[in-house]
């Protein structure tokens, strides 16, 4: 869905549609639509691309898919759970246990990082041990050691009102609450780029609004099609001479209204204007807009545009894309509705 034009894979990926259509029209349909995001995507993207917009801020995920940690890394922090006399059999049921003592109900987390040892020939005695620890800050966490060599999974996780950032552009801000129990690979570097003086390349290039397609709320309109327009705002967080990895497959729920996903293994990614069920379960979401700045990404999706063609498909692009930069939160959130949940 968010393929450029000068993508090198262009006329392998043509050419396997041509044969598509020879054999199979249904391949066709498909082939058409997973085009629709991303620029650069390979073979190994196609899943990723049929999808055709983002959505709103739950995640529905299937059971223990967030509850995600980072293996080979050891985050310290203070301990609120000793792990010698905390055991369990997997990281999801250590995750789960910090999860409990974060619920909201009894005041602020008393746990935000979790801790496990999973690998029975290195931890040796140690297997299955549990630390629940708690960070001085969520969005710059305490890392004891990391590598090959560790044997410890970490995780964070942030209570209600933390692990929001600011995506700033010259239209406003956009707070997106961040999942790191569902997305810990993928949060793991926005926190990256939080450290960055400047974010120099990122930039929002392609807006496409709701059209006629979806309603206020992100709701398919019955009988209506998919796009074009494909009810989305697109670009890129990469900054320049700041080398990008790619981020690995993680929690996949359907796209809502305000997720904010990447366009394969990043770093393209979009935010969606609505809810597409029609993707199913293709793309990694590793956050939310807040319910109330989506006003400022529709009004990006209203900005002049120019017709483009990406790989046989008809996309907007903005006429003058928006640069953005990625910073903690600078004031108090006041009433904005921070109830963006991962599950």
């Amino acid at each position: 869905m968010v393929r450029r034009p000068n993508d090198p894979e262009h006329s392998r990926f043509a050419s396997l549609v041509l044969l598509s259509v020879s054999l199979f029209s249904c391949l066709l349909v498909y082939a058409v639509v997973s085009t629709l995001l991303n620029p650069t995507v390979n073979s190994e993207d196609s899943n990723f691309e049929s999808l055709q917009s983002v959505g709103s801020i739950g995640l529905r995920e299937k059971k223990g898919e967030c509850c995600r940690g980072i293996d080979n890394l050891e985050l310290w922090g203070a301990a609120v759970k000793w792990g010698s006399d905390f055991k369990f059999n997997s990281s999801v049921e250590c995750c789960q246990a910090c999860k409990a003592m974060c619920t909201g109900n009894d005041g602020p987390c008393l746990c935000d990082t979790w801790v496990f040892c999973g690998n029975k020939e290195a931890c040796g005695s140690r297997f299955g041990e549990c630390w629940l620890k708690k960070q001085k800050d969520t969005l710059s966490p305490d890392r004891q050691e990391a590598g090959k060599s560790v044997s410890w999974t970490s995780g964070i996780i942030f209570e209600k009102g933390e692990g929001i950032v600011e995506m700033e552009t010259e239209y406003g801000t956009l707070h997106i609450k961040l999942f790191p129990d569902c997305a810990p690979h993928s949060v793991t570097y926005i926190l990256e780029l939080l450290t960055l003086r400047h974010c120099a390349g990122c930039q929002i290039y392609r807006a496409e609004n709701r059209g006629q397609s979806w309603d206020s709320e992100g709701n398919h309109i019955k009988d209506a099609p998919y796009g074009p327009p494909f009810a989305l705002i697109q670009g890129t967080l990469e900054a320049e001479g700041t080398p990008f990895k790619k981020i690995p497959v993680e929690a996949c729920p359907t796209i809502r209204r305000g997720s904010v996903a990447w366009v394969g293994s990043g770093p393209e990614f979009f935010i969606s204007l609505a809810n597409h069920e029609e993707w199913k379960n293709s793309y990694t979401v590793f956050g939310s807009v807040l319910p109330e700045d989506m006003e400022i990404a529709e009004k990006i999706a209203q900005l002049p545009t120019k017709s483009d063609v990406w790989n046989n498909i008809n996309v907007s692009v903005l006429q003058k894309p928006i640069p953005l930069v990625l910073r903690r939160m600078k004031e108090s959130l006041g009433d904005l509705n921070t109830d963006a949940k991962s599950e």
